[in-house]
């Protein structure tokens, strides 16, 4: 039976959301999951695991942190990575192409948080007092934590856990990378294999969007990025459907199955309804992350959460927490929600399900 649209889009809700099971099988299986300090009513990387992981709780993962295989990281985005996806992005950079002085400070640096094992960035400040530099954002940001996250980033050190949100820092040891060219390109693959893993299926122009975003990840490689585009396009399975070629991992199959009666409220960053070009072709209609939107041009709101129902994303939710109790302020495409008494009670049992996971009273 051919392919269909409708085919393609029960595919990636079911295939991104399976059922749910431990926190340390979740991430193996997702690989990655991106991060976002706002919490409304929580991070990103909680709500979007919350639908994946048994009885998960706000700030488990930050709690669990150390007890598992994973490690703070550029992926494709800032988030949580598997250590063996890890591997795979390092060693990034020689530090010898820094300028002298930038170069003598790092070292001294690392000597620093190796003599102490970890670090907060508040005691790395009061050490060296190197000053201040102008951040992404045009602010002004210590030039100690602007070092330790360029030695983050390359891979010198790494998070060994948050203390009230803030990174603490250790230091980490890599072995060499790819030693010819063959493991090169197989390890670039793996990381390909990895991206398409957690968003497939993919329209054509996605895919190369997120292996262009490979960037990040192994900019030491980017200049190998257009040719493991072109491998991927040949390895991945793939199928024409309308006007489009999608791609998604070789060793899978486009079910057949019907999708379940079931409501989430899923984070701006969840893989179901991460690539916005995938969106409007799935569902319809343009979804857009306004929290750093002037209030006065928003239209979905702060941090609107895309609404799924079965493998229709048909409105939002802005959810918040006042008094202790949980207040979920509902859009919908169609202007008002499907009038269906199914729907109605999946809905109470997803914001039943958003009360838990707040550890709210119920």
């Amino acid at each position: 039976m051919p392919i269909s649209l409708d085919g393609l889009r029960r595919f990636a809700v079911g295939r991104s959301l399976f059922p749910p099971t431990s926190l340390k099988r979740a991430l193996e299986n997702l690989g990655f999951v991106q991060a976002d300090p706002i919490r409304a009513p929580a991070r990103a990387q909680d709500l979007t695991l919350r639908h994946r992981v048994k009885r998960y709780r706000a700030g488990d993962l930050e709690r669990l942190y150390s007890t598992l295989d994973i490690e703070e990281d550029v992926f494709v985005n800032y988030g949580f990575v598997t250590r063996s996806l890890h591997a795979l992005m390092h060693p990034r950079a020689d530090r010898s192409r820094w300028a002298r002085g930038r170069r003598s400070r790092a070292q001294a640096l690392v000597e620093f948080v190796r003599e102490r094992g970890e670090v907060h960035p508040r005691e790395v400040d009061a050490h060296f007092s190197h000053g201040t530099v102008t951040n992404y954002w045009g602010g002004s940001s210590s030039a100690t934590t602007h070092l330790l996250d360029d030695l983050h980033y390359r891979g010198v050190l790494r998070v060994a856990r948050r203390e009230a949100g803030i990174r603490i820092y250790a230091t980490r040891d890599h072995t060499r990378g790819p030693v010819d060219a063959a493991a090169r390109r197989a390890q670039i693959d793996a990381l390909v294999d990895a991206v398409v893993g957690i968003y497939a299926p993919l329209p054509g122009a996605s895919l190369s969007s997120l292996v262009s975003r490979l960037r990040y990840a192994v900019p030491q490689w980017r200049g190998e990025l257009k040719d493991a585009l072109q491998r991927a396009g040949e390895r991945l399975s793939h199928a024409r459907v309308g006007a489009l070629d999608w791609y998604w991992p070789e060793d899978e199959r486009v079910p057949s199955a019907a999708p379940h009666n079931t409501v989430r409220l899923l984070a701006p960053f969840d893989p179901v309804v991460w690539d916005r070009r995938r969106f409007e072709i799935f569902w319809g209609w343009a979804y857009r992350f306004e929290a750093y939107t002037p209030a006065r041009k928003r239209k979905l709101g702060y941090y609107a959460l895309p609404l799924l129902w079965r493998d229709r994303v048909i409105g939002w939710g802005n959810v918040s927490l006042e008094n202790g109790e949980l207040h979920a302020d509902l859009g919908f495409v169609e202007s008002s929600p499907p009038r269906d008494r199914v729907f109605t009670r999946e809905l109470e049992a997803e914001l039943q399900r958003l009360r838990e996971f707040l550890a709210l009273e119920v």
